[in-house]
């Protein structure tokens, strides 16, 4: 039986992927869809976050024990995901099968200044720590969606809010994370995990030049989507499906001869 894991994001949980494990599950025929949430999100919002990638990566090791799941997995893995599951192959290459990266950036090939735009950095730091959870939810969308008309993005963050004021982060685990992310280096690729990087050409959150670099470092394949920005689940949950069918049925093909 086919697993995918899906991983989400910094201050991200389950209910931020929406209608888009089912669709996937669906598509790409998965006998079982995991979504993990990273203890302090979520229905672990009570706990606090792990304050480095490569614990979480032994808390997803964990999970799949826990949850009874003995073959390889996939992983699809968005930004903080993504460098979570970079450790995970490392760590644990036995655990995976391959890995689909969604507009990730690592420490030492990217910069800090694409891997967080520095245009971001004073409305992040005010409303992360400050706002109220409508204020960041709202800032979440505009930074890291671009294809949702005003109505859309108006009920996208009335869903976001209720999820956090029923399952709310505090600011010491968004601290947690942060750090986390922030101290992370990607350990060499071996490419004994196969990998596919997608990458939203108008990410306003992450410059597309980190997914550029990375598929030019790994010698592995990117594929850009020329409008969605660093949430490409939710800009175009079609597309991103899309380019995972395709790249397996890559795998599946009889070799020319």
């Amino acid at each position: 039986m086919t697993t995918w894991v899906l991983l989400r994001g910094l201050m991200r949980e389950s209910r931020h992927w929406g209608d888009f494990p089912a669709r996937f599950q669906q598509a790409a025929g998965a006998g079982r869809v995991l979504c993990l949430d990273f203890p302090g999100n979520g229905q672990l919002h009570a706990e606090h976050s792990l304050s480095s990638v490569d614990a979480m990566a032994d808390y997803c090791h964990q999970q799949l024990q826990a949850q009874g799941v003995s073959e390889p997995v996939q992983i699809l893995a968005v930004s903080l995901g993504a460098m979570v599951a970079l450790a995970w192959a490392n760590r644990y290459p036995e655990d995976l099968q391959r890995m689909v990266l969604i507009n990730t950036s690592v420490a030492p090939h990217n910069p800090f200044y694409h891997r967080l735009r520095p245009a971001n950095y004073p409305a992040l730091i005010a409303t992360m720590l400050f706002g109220s959870r409508s204020q960041r939810e709202q800032l979440i969308l505009r930074i890291t969606s671009n294809l949702h008309t005003e109505e859309q993005s108006k009920d996208i963050v009335a869903r976001w809010t209720a999820y956090a004021q029923k399952n709310p982060i505090s600011v010491g685990n968004i601290l947690r994370q942060l750090l986390a992310a922030m101290r992370f280096r990607a350990p060499p690729y071996s490419g004994k995990v196969p990998l596919l990087l997608l990458a939203g050409e108008h990410d306003r959150l992450v410059n597309v030049t980190c997914s550029r670099r990375l598929a030019r470092q790994w010698h592995c394949s990117l594929h850009l989507h020329p409008t969605a920005g660093h949430d490409l689940p939710l800009d175009d949950a079609t597309w991103v499906i899309q380019q995972v069918l395709a790249w397996q049925a890559d795998f599946s093909s009889p070799p020319v001869l």
